[in-house]
């Protein structure tokens, strides 16, 4: 109608012809017309805001005002729940983060260190097994509890890092295998990703995962794997600093694999090894460390070589990188011994390219000649494996083996101790072997050569031996988890401080004194908190916590306490103790009849009634009577009860007869009929028939409930708010 109105106008204008263009409502393009539409939506806003807005803004602030300071109020900031939270913050704040200080304290260099007062000792930490939780680590957990597992655990090694590199400064630190728990299930870009005829099948957990593991989890996964690592450990290596000038030479290495990140043995796939050295490195590798040849060998992909799953030939492309670098390992030791020599006396380069230029396709591999290394003394060796050397089964771990403390009646067999509780089993599975083979263990210590110490991790508890005489007598410590999440209670690392003073030859000075190789070495073993005793620690002061505030809220009423609950009702704060809100009024029957019957000296009245009446909340009414009815056949007078709909007698005249006949003028004292002693026999010798109205406070389980709710309330969202501030941070 509006439309046919305004073209008639149209036409009338032009000659009764409409010379619009058609098409000016369709010209408008969708963003002009968005930004037409939010402009008159703006303008409605601001015209309203103008009219109701700021006087609702300044009733808003008003409101804000008297909130914050009821809330603020001393009494009520210091208040028992208050108290509480602060025990609460104290408690979180220790186990979160200062315990992992004290811990770590406990192992300063200084305090278990015995070299003479001139050395400057390296500082070498092995870190084993840290085994990022990922989704192969629990696949039945349902989401949100396996992202929060992966918080709380990355958050304690986080931690426990981060005091361990600005306490204690390592020079040099070494991870032994497992950084990740499930990298071997993530598919690689390139290459071939499907299991060998001969692979071992998965467990029945996770066989029903692997399908969409393939789908899911795959190399931009493991990056942010890689990533996550490198963040938790990588980037905080820089805050140790430099201690001292036996730092120089600082490294982190974490090349060496575990089975976790590329399988075990026959199941090993080379794609997915190529892209574990593609980031962290070569797997076999010599590093010149303190004076030290530390030797790192890929043993999971060694183990192949001994495998009965398939034929040798079927798994060189496995184990063949491994044993070639065991040929030629001795040489490799020499050959850097003597270059770390040249550097520390600042020479140059012994050995410098002649600059030859030969044919690729006719030159030979060794056509430079081999370095006459004859003169350089071979450092000590410390030798690198993330699976421990084999042991007869049973071999006990030592003391300081936590899961399995040793027997106290170990048994004896053909002359050796046996505490099968106390060793590491000699077992086998699914891409794991608890030890290496008897075959392999002999052909490392023999190739590698002058093999002090071995360390080694994958049990993640601790265990130290001296192995038999095949391997040379070498001492072996397995390397606990630093993972809170591997079944230890209590995670840890191993410290090791190195000292050996050597001449240009690098032969050891210490030597010379006639003092042991192993004199050039000393262990430590630090542990960090025991998460578990932590979080008992939380269900204690929890269970305090409730029972504390159950009690309080108890004695609110009964002491007169200042409940913390603020929406109590009127009957709720008179129970609680507050001054009273109103005036107990005379009843009419007493006003208009002379109860007390003073004018003619008489006893009491036939009928009395006592009525209280408290204020609520609007909206709401709440009465509480109390009444007494007395009857005495001796009076045959009876005054007429006066009623109303409120229950309460309207004045007839608006003045009390009995309040002017005694001269109180409604000032009259509240009393109560003891009805126990009125109708229980004679009156008793001591004691009165009349006594004053009681003023006990009502105890009632709403009451209660309320302030319980109100106060435990308070002290678990802010509990809460806490422990996740704390655990975003890290």
């Amino acid at each position: 109608m509006i439309q046919y109105a305004r073209n008639a106008d149209n036409r009338h204008k032009t000659g009764g012809l409409d010379k619009r263009n058609p098409f000016d409502n369709e010209g408008k393009s969708p963003f002009e017309e968005c930004v037409e539409i939010l402009t008159e939506i703006a303008t409605n806003l601001w015209k309203m805001m103008l009219n109701n807005g700021i006087p609702a803004l300044a009733a808003s602030a008003r409101r804000l005002l008297w909130y914050a300071s009821r809330h603020l109020s001393p009494r009520r900031v210091f208040s028992f729940p208050h108290v509480l939270v602060i025990i609460w913050v104290i408690v979180l704040l220790r186990g979160e983060r200062w315990v992992f200080y004290y811990k770590v304290n406990h192992c300063l260099w200084d305090k278990w260190e015995e070299w003479p007062a001139d050395a400057k000792p390296h500082h070498l930490v092995f870190i084993a097994d840290p085994q990022l939780i990922d989704p192969h680590s629990y696949p039945g957990r349902p989401w949100p509890i396996n992202p929060l597992t992966m918080t709380i655990t990355d958050n304690y090694l986080r931690r426990g890092y981060h005091e361990l590199q600005t306490q204690l400064q390592p020079d040099s630190l070494f991870f032994l295998g497992d950084l990740f728990d499930g990298g071997r299930e993530w598919k690689t870009e390139k290459g071939d990703f499907k299991d060998a005829p001969w692979a071992k099948p998965h467990p029945k957990g996770e066989a029903e995962y692997v399908t969409s593991w393939l789908k899911k989890y795959r190399d931009d996964f493991w990056l942010r794997e890689y990533k996550r690592f490198s963040d938790i450990f990588f980037k905080p290596y820089e805050s140790g600093g430099f201690a001292h000038d036996a730092s120089r030479g600082r490294k982190v290495v974490a090349s060496l694999p575990g089975n976790h990140d590329l399988g075990f043995g026959s199941d090993v796939k080379v794609p997915v090894r190529d892209r574990f050295a593609a980031y962290f490195g070569e797997p076999n590798r010599i590093d010149i460390i303190g004076n030290h040849s530390i030797v790192s060998v890929d043993t999971v992909s060694l183990s192949a070589g001994t495998s009965d799953r398939a034929s040798p030939e079927k798994l060189k492309h496995i184990f063949g990188p491994a044993r070639e670098f065991l040929d030629g390992v001795k040489d490799a030791k020499l050959r850097a011994i003597e270059d770390q020599l040249h550097f520390w006396a600042n020479e140059p380069n012994s050995h410098p390219f002649n600059g030859k230029i030969e044919d690729a396709d006719t030159i030979k591999p060794d056509s430079g000649g081999a370095r006459n290394v004859s003169g350089v003394t071979d450092f000590p060796t410390i030798l690198l494996t993330h699976v421990p050397l084999y042991r007869l089964p049973g071999t006990p771990c030592g003391p300081m083996r936590e899961h399995w403390p040793p027997a106290k009646h170990p048994k004896e067999e053909n002359g050796r101790i046996v505490d099968d509780g106390n060793a590491i089993t000699v077992a086998a599975g699914y891409q794991y072997q608890n030890v290496l083979s008897e075959d392999d263990s002999v052909r490392l210590i023999n190739s590698v050569g002058n093999v002090v110490h071995v360390f080694s991790g994958d049990d993640h508890d601790y265990c130290e031996l001296v192995h038999s005489h095949s391997k040379n007598n070498v001492r072996e410590i397995t390397v606990k988890s630093m993972s809170m999440a591997m079944g230890v209670p209590t995670p840890g690392f191993l410290m090791v401080s190195l000292w050996n003073p050597v001449d240009g030859t690098g032969a050891s000075l210490l030597e010379s004194a006639g003092t042991n190789r192993l004199a050039t070495m000393q262990t430590h073993l630090c542990l960090l908190p025991n998460q578990i005793r932590t979080y008992f620690a939380y269900i204690y002061l929890g269970i305090f916590t409730v029972v504390a505030l159950a009690i309080r809220a108890f004695l609110v009423p009964v002491l007169r306490l200042t409940p913390f609950a603020m929406d109590l009702d009127a009957s709720d704060r008179a129970a609680a103790g507050y001054l009273p809100l109103y005036k107990d009024k005379v009843e009419d029957t007493e006003n208009a009849t002379g109860t007390y019957n003073g004018a003619h000296g008489g006893g009491y009245s036939s009928s009395g009634s006592y009525s209280r009446s408290l204020p609520t909340r609007a909206g709401s009414t709440h009465t509480n009577t109390r009444s007494r009815d007395v009857s005495n056949s001796n009076n045959s007078a009876s005054a007429p009860r006066g009623s109303s709909r409120n229950g309460k007698n309207k004045h007839r005249n608006g003045s009390s007869v009995g309040g002017s006949a005694w001269g109180w003028a409604g000032k009259e004292p509240r009393i109560e009929i003891n009805r126990d002693n009125l109708f229980g026999g004679p009156l008793p010798s001591q004691g009165s028939l009349w006594r004053a109205a009681s003023g006990r406070p009502r105890i009632t389980a709403g009451f209660i409930a309320k302030e319980l709710w109100a106060s435990l309330w308070r002290v678990v969202w802010m509990t809460f708010l806490m422990f996740a501030y704390l655990t975003y941070e890290g």
